[in-house]
């Protein structure tokens, strides 16, 4: 995020590159799960990990 704000771009411009930012940005703002995963994104790659564990195990909970 600092980076991001530094270079007056978004995190997913400087992660996908204009095009993606530009195509992500067409249907309006951001939900919240949109955020919310932009959020994980942001985390160290083991809380990543812990917090796509728990979503797998909501989602399968879900399923049945």
């Amino acid at each position: 995020m600092p980076l991001a704000e530094i270079l007056h771009n978004s995190v997913d411009e400087l992660l996908h590159g204009k095009e993606a930012a530009k195509r992500s940005n067409k249907r309006g703002p951001a939900s919240k799960l949109q955020q919310q995963i932009e959020q994980v994104r942001q985390l160290p790659r083991a809380k990543q990990q812990f917090e796509m564990e728990m979503l797998d195990t909501v989602i399968q909970q879900a399923a049945h």
